[in-house]
């Protein structure tokens, strides 16, 4: 079902989602789930949880499937947990009596030939006629292969040659069902759980709960993998924390390149976790998670933390320059910074606070970068006005300014004797 458009509704999509979600449960005889489409041309949002487990065959792998299903099953929050292995297809197991036709000088290659011939088909020449060439395919008529007593009808040669045998005396055929597909995973045989979630349940905290379970009910020979967005989730959330330290890396060499030095840039990236703190507890008290838009906003949180740091870092170099000691430099540094420092964040503060009052379709990804932004430097600019100044008070006195070569060379020649004249 398509919704009206945002501006002609009260309601929002999750809201719409979970008012159908009681209704649906409800219908006698029918497993109904209600889903939104997911956003970032991601599928399977009807069930974006999606474990695969898998094994060394299709009979170990649905035992150890159905025990996996009953673990999620008792989990409230996930909707309709259910396997794509389903043995729903009708199939003929044929059994050979291999001490009977050996008794008799049948090969079971025989056997299996009269099989195919008859009931299924096999060509076994050509001919041609007027420059073409056609196949000759032996097979029995459609009346004589309709049903399994069918078999009864066709005779195989003993070892003598002249002997005829019933198939029906050397071949049982029972009725059995098969699952349509068999699946692989990984060169593996497989079979996938799927779920949905309940509104507010996220996605990690599912395949948290799944992994859970699977590491005390399957054994050491199951496999476990994920498929639809369960794995989209796992390769992106694997990759958050590489995504941050490279950030870290690259702010860290930038500054490096600027101060020539690796302890101001370290000064200055010590208050980058104040940031991402602020950020964290933004997100808690907003009811947001973790996704890929407040990541977006904690990458850009690295680099304007670091511009706070730049300005009482700079202004402290260039006061030792002068001859200041370390204490007093960043003292100085620190009153004369505090009204930039100031002006800046609260403009920046300033200029996210229009996302964070965001309202309208897609509003959820602009709230949850401008809350990062407006957490992360809030709580950020009391803590590091006064952490950079006891950082660089700690830290600077490991480095020299870079006047001392300067000062150092006019000293060596003030002191050297100077060479008459001839």
């Amino acid at each position: 079902m398509r919704l009206a458009n945002w501006e002609d509704r009260t309601d929002s999509q999750s809201d719409i989602v979970t008012a159908m979600q009681p209704a649906a449960r409800a219908l006698p005889g029918a497993r109904a789930g209600v889903a939104s489409p997911a956003g970032l041309g991601l599928r399977g949002n009807s069930t974006p949880l999606r474990i695969v487990v898998g094994g060394p065959d299709f009979e170990l792998v649905k035992l150890w499937a159905a025990a996996l299903l009953e673990h999620a099953e008792a989990n409230d929050q996930l909707i309709n947990p259910q396997i794509d292995y389903e043995e729903n297809q009708p199939q003929l197991d044929l059994k050979l009596d291999r001490a009977g036709a050996n008794d008799l000088g049948i090969s079971a290659e025989n056997i299996a030939l009269t099989l195919q011939t008859m009931f299924a088909s096999r060509e076994i020449t050509e001919y041609i006629e007027r420059g073409r060439e056609y196949p000759v395919i032996a097979q029995a008529q459609r009346e004589d292969r309709r049903t399994p007593t069918d078999i009864s009808n066709v005779f195989v040669r003993t070892g003598d040659g002249t002997t005829l045998v019933p198939l029906a005396a050397l071949v049982s055929a029972t009725e059995s069902a098969a699952a349509p597909e068999l699946r692989r995973y990984d060169r593996l045989p497989s079979i996938t759980i799927e779920a949905g979630l309940e509104s507010g349940y996220a996605l990690g905290d599912a395949i948290s709960y799944m992994e859970a379970g699977a590491a005390s009910i399957l054994p050491d020979g199951a496999r476990l993998g994920y498929s639809g967005q369960s794995a989209v989730f796992k390769d992106t959330s694997g990759s958050t924390m590489t995504i941050f330290l490279l950030a870290l890396l690259i702010v860290f060499l930038v500054l490096a390149a600027q101060f020539e030095s690796f302890i101001h840039p370290l000064v200055i990236m010590l208050s980058v976790p104040l940031a991402v703190a602020g950020a964290v507890y933004a997100l808690y008290f907003a009811g947001l998670s973790l996704n890929v838009y407040s990541q977006i906003g904690i990458v850009l949180l690295i680099g304007l933390m670091a511009k706070n740091g730049i300005l009482i870092v700079e202004f402290a170099n260039q006061l030792r320059d002068e001859g200041r000691d370390v204490r007093a430099a960043v003292i100085e540094a620190s009153v004369l910074r505090f009204r930039p420092i100031l002006m800046t964040v609260i403009s920046t503060v300033l200029g996210a606070v229009p996302l964070v009052l965001a309202t309208g379709a897609g509003a959820e990804s602009r709230i949850a970068i401008g809350s990062v932004i407006v957490g992360g430097l809030g709580l950020a600019l009391v803590l590091t006005l006064f952490l950079t100044p006891v950082l660089y008070n700690l830290l600077a006195g490991f480095t020299k300014p870079r006047s001392a070569v300067e000062r150092a060379l006019e000293a060596e020649l003030s002191e050297s004797p100077k060479q008459p004249a001839e």
